[in-house]
């Protein structure tokens, strides 16, 4: 079924991207030459996107048109989906844990938090999505400095490494992965509801070769479960010019 994209050199390819660190720099927005090469790619192939994020924050990195520069959309990892600008239908990781549990997980979260001791705490330490909820020992509302400081940290002392093994200790038998992404946070998620998910949304349409650029793809990282995927050709990037390059190399635009 490739001829809603008989349009496109290669209609049965799709290239699909994490967003934080690989479209745009962390929390950053997406340049006009990373815009003008996805313009490209899309003569050539398929374009879709895939994060963690709802739909609202991936807006705010990659335009309030991002329906119509992707012809995928994916937030929180492909519950919330759009095929050409047409919402897909969607699923809730509140219906999956139930109240109670979801209680009891978030209570431990804010325990846990409360007696770190970290340089800087602010607000939004556990923030809930469709899909999952975002865990974050400094607090979603920092700066950018903040942010940039608490990196840092995270990666001397390890905290959200062994905030992610609490966890696991904790709740064995809730169903439930794991992933550190970005410079402050981790997420937590159903088993199975990672990058992957987005793929259910891609059977049917014909697609022989699917490219995955992400710069979390490491065990842990929230890129690694789509970059290792049977189903894709996963490419790791440091950062949106190195995709950028990539891609130039790749299908020669």
């Amino acid at each position: 079924m490739t001829s809603d994209w008989s349009d496109r050199e290669f209609p049965s390819t799709i290239c699909l991207f994490d967003v934080d660190g690989t479209l745009t720099p962390a929390r950053g927005i997406v340049t006009d030459s990373m815009k003008t090469t996805l313009a490209k790619l899309r003569k050539k192939c398929v374009v879709g996107f895939v994060g963690g994020s709802d739909f609202v924050k991936q807006k705010e990195q990659l335009g309030d048109n991002a329906v119509d520069m992707f012809d995928f959309c994916f937030s929180e990892n492909g519950l919330t989906a759009f095929r050409k600008g047409q919402k897909l239908p969607s699923n809730n990781f509140l219906n999956f844990l139930g109240e109670e549990r979801y209680a009891k997980l978030v209570n431990f979260c804010l325990r846990y938090i409360a007696d770190l001791e970290l340089p800087q705490k602010r607000g939004t330490f556990v923030e809930f999505r469709q899909g999952m909820i975002n865990v974050s020992p400094i607090g979603r509302n920092c700066s950018r400095e903040e942010r940039d400081r608490y990196e840092q940290f995270d990666l001397e002392h390890k905290i959200r490494e062994k905030f992610v093994i609490a966890l696991k200790k904790e709740f064995p038998d809730f169903g439930l992965k794991f992933s550190i992404g970005g410079q402050i946070s981790f997420d937590v998620f159903p088993e199975g509801w990672d990058k992957t998910y987005c793929l259910r949304h891609l059977e049917g349409e014909g697609f022989s070769t699917i490219h995955f650029f992400g710069d979390k793809a490491f065990e842990g990282g929230n890129d690694w479960e789509i970059y290792s995927h049977d189903a894709t050709i996963g490419h790791s990037v440091k950062n949106p010019l190195e995709t950028e390059a990539l891609l130039k190399d790749l299908f020669h635009l």
